[in-house]
């Protein structure tokens, strides 16, 4: 029920948020910092937020605060207007909104130690709920117009209070998971010619989809596309995301961490080569749809890709940093080009996605590079 609720404030918040910010007369270059601003600053406070949330009497209610503080900022979206008042509640917003997902996960994973809980089953309403909420939400903000996008934001996480009220009491973790900082320098196999090198390309791969994330949503409805379609389209990458899951250890899963990061940036790259060419070509909707169907490479095999790296070449009693070096470098990774992704975007349109598929080939790269390294 927590997973259902936390995912469904997001699947409106990722599609139609730009499209909101748009409609109050927002240019792309402050559309790109009210999203970016909040991932630079997010990337600094989670692993402090979440390892307080270790060391508290329980962790449930770390996260109803949380998701308490989330609703009543969201809320602000409702009652102030102005560009200034937008950031300042964006950028407070990330601090409190990011770390329901790692909070959950923690509390869903103490649930499979302990009592043998089942996570996929868990896990899999997130993304049903994430689903609908695309698909939902693109029929309202179609009949209702964009005005009404925090309001479902808010409405969202409503919900995500009510659920995370039922949040089991579990206590803390048996082991808290240490700061990515704190383990550094006692973790020589993070700092390899190997690790690194490999996870700042899978930061690279990863950030490129910042352009598609902040004006994707803007590109299609400047072409007509209606916001229901616009939702089904992100709908149905999900849907291949999920597909890939269901049919990755039969199909991929003799293949290395590096090989899979290999596959996935070449799908990003060609991702992007194909994005802004869809519709000048009369392919349309259908040719648009085809293009999102790569995500479950570009995004759902490099998810799987970047834990198999840590599993492989990672001690486990170093997981915790190395999860904290990953987040690292996909997340200030992916603040640095949604900044980017607003001049880009005015300047060139759908030509930005070329730019992007150049950071997926630097990435790429970096990749290759650590082949020679891999032990």
């Amino acid at each position: 029920m927590i997973f259902a609720f936390l995912f469904i404030p997001q699947g409106v918040h990722l599609p139609f948020f730009p499209v909101w910010l748009e409609s109050k007369g927002y240019d792309a270059a402050q559309i790109a910092l009210i999203l970016s601003l909040p991932m630079f600053l997010r990337v600094v406070t989670t692993p402090f937020v979440t390892a307080f949330a270790d060391r508290a009497r329980d962790r449930a209610n770390i996260l109803i605060a949380l998701v308490a503080v989330a609703l009543a900022l969201a809320t602000g979206y409702l009652l102030f207007d102005g560009y200034a008042a937008v950031l300042a509640i964006s950028i407070l917003l990330a601090v409190a909104w990011t770390p329901h997902s790692p909070l959950t996960d923690s509390l869903a994973l103490s649930g499979v130690r302990r009592f043998g809980s089942n996570y996929a089953r868990m896990r899999i309403w997130g993304s049903t709920a994430f689903l609908f909420a695309n698909l939902a939400g693109g029929v309202i903000v179609s009949r209702a117009g964009a005005a009404i996008v925090p309001f479902l934001i808010v409405a969202g996480l409503a919900g995500t209070l009510v659920a995370a009220a039922a949040a089991p009491r579990l206590g803390r973790p048996r082991l808290a998971s240490p700061l990515s900082a704190t383990d550094l320098p006692a973790a020589p196999s993070l700092m390899s010619r190997h690790f690194l090198p490999l996870v700042g390309g899978a930061g690279l791969i990863t950030s490129s989809h910042a352009f598609l994330y902040g004006f994707s949503s803007i590109y299609w409805k400047s072409l007509g596309i209606a916001e229901s379609t616009v939702g089904i389209l992100w709908a149905w990458s999900v849907i291949c995301e999920v597909g890939l899951f269901l049919v990755f250890a039969r199909l991929f899963g003799h293949l290395s961490a590096t090989a899979l990061i290999s596959v996935s940036g070449t799908f990003a790259v060609l991702r992007w080569l194909a994005f802004p060419l869809v519709w000048p070509s009369g392919f349309g909707v259908p040719g648009f749809f085809a293009v999102q169907a790569l995500h479950a490479f570009s995004t759902g095999m490099m998810l799987i890709a970047v834990q198999k790296l840590i599993a492989e070449s990672v001690p486990e009693e170093r997981t915790g940093a190395a999860q904290g070096i990953a987040f690292f470098a996909n997340g200030m990774s992916m603040a640095l080009f949604t900044l980017a992704s607003g001049p880009l975007y005015d300047r060139f349109g759908a030509g930005g996605f070329l730019a992007m598929a150049a950071v997926a080939a630097v990435g790429l790269t970096l990749v290759a590079s650590a082949r020679r390294s891999a032990p």
